[in-house]
């Protein structure tokens, strides 16, 4: 038995057009009859994660950024530079559906024990396509979350909080002890402050403002270093000799800071040494780069030895490599943890219609640490 659900509904769709024109709009798609093994979501909640931003808006310049269409259909047109659209070369003039995680009700289910059992359940699901009103998923890819959790309390259980743990994961996988974290500040790296507090491990944060730096002092963070202050280094050094960190994961990838993060990862082991080496320490340093929310090119200098690595690190190339077994143990972990330790904070809720509204783009494109935005995809939309 199914809950009543429309014909169609509202789904956001990001095209690249060969013109170099980004065009975002609401397009009315069918609600399908789910298989057997399938169920159909009501989208009540989905996020606004910088992932999501890059595939929304590829290689556009949000400050051109128009609006038309109309208020019940509106579409955002932005200009792409001459110079960005070979890059956007794989999308081009193919609508794509936007939004990578999400949470709402079964309203419709296949005839699987397994897709019947989420019958008119709230679930959160990780399936790409969910700036939609209604969107059609396997039973299999859905989270079953505790009673009395709301859909906006879940709307952002995975990619955040498995990425968190992934970092987590990783250090150990790697056979580090420590770890550091940039973009400290953000929901997520407030979720791994809490995951490193209540697992005993050792995490240094940097932030780029001093605000930032008391933001993490209120919860407890012991190691917050302001990557604009004078003393930095110095003082990335010396908590970095406190924790014995030898990993650390970068969101802003590119200009000096993950160099001068290997570098005083060099200084704090050379500060232990005992004996001198021509070739540095020889415990491996390693940085990841996460993320980009600088795109100046990576730099460093050479003055961390020979033991040393920069490489890149996606949440789903982890969970691939941990496989499913480990994957859903995570998942539970964070179903568990929703309201405390997984918990994201949101600057506002929209609708989706008011994802394609400039003023708005302008707030949550600046990916800062006060400005992640909540989308209701049945809000203020009739089916």
């Amino acid at each position: 038995m199914s809950l009543p659900i429309p014909r169609s509904g509202l789904q956001l769709l990001s095209l690249v057009k060969s013109d170099g024109e980004l065009e975002l709009s609401l397009a009315r798609t069918p609600v399908p009859a789910p298989a057997a093994d399938e169920v159909v979501i009501r989208v009540e909640a989905t996020p606004i994660n910088p992932s999501d931003i890059g595939l929304l808006f590829g290689a556009a310049d949000i400050a051109t950024a128009t609006a038309d269409g109309s208020s019940g259909l509106p579409v955002l047109r932005a200009r792409i530079a001459p110079a960005a659209m070979k890059a956007m070369a794989g999308r081009m003039d193919q609508p794509l559906p936007v939004g990578n995680e999400g949470a709402g009700t079964v309203v419709d289910a296949g005839a699987s024990t397994a897709a019947q059992a989420l019958l008119g359940r709230t679930v959160a699901v990780l399936a790409g396509g969910m700036y939609a009103q209604y969107r059609c998923v396997k039973a299999e890819q859905c989270l079953l979350l505790p009673a009395g959790t709301a859909a906006a309390e879940a709307a952002s259980c995975f990619v955040n909080p498995l990425t968190a743990l992934g970092m987590v994961e990783t250090m150990k996988l790697e056979g580090h002890r420590a770890l550091v974290h940039t973009a400290a500040a953000s929901n997520l790296g407030q979720m791994l402050h809490r995951i490193c507090q209540q697992d005993g491990i050792g995490l240094v944060n940097i932030v780029r403002k001093a605000e930032q730096v008391e933001l993490l002092r209120g919860i407890g963070a012991e190691h917050v270093c302001d990557s604009s202050s004078p003393t930095f280094v110095e003082d990335l050094t010396r908590a970095l000799v406190a924790t014995g960190a030898t990993i650390a994961f970068d969101a802003t990838g590119g200009g000096r800071l993950a160099g001068q993060i290997l570098g005083a990862m060099e200084a704090a082991l050379l500060r232990g040494a005992k004996e001198y080496s021509r070739y540095g320490s020889t415990t491996h340093k390693q940085v990841y780069l996460y993320g980009n929310l600088d795109t100046a090119p990576t730099e460093f200098v050479r003055n961390f030895g020979m033991a040393w690595g920069i490489g890149g690190w996606l949440l789903f190339p982890f969970l691939q490599r941990i496989g499913p077994a480990a994957t859903e143990v995570l998942k539970q972990r964070v179903a568990a943890g929703l309201k405390t330790i997984f918990a994201s904070r949101y600057s506002r809720e929209i609708s989706l219609a008011e994802v394609l509204q400039p003023e708005l783009v302008a707030l949550y494109g600046r990916r800062s640490t006060l400005a992640k935005v909540l989308v209701n995809p049945n809000r203020g939309l009739s089916a």
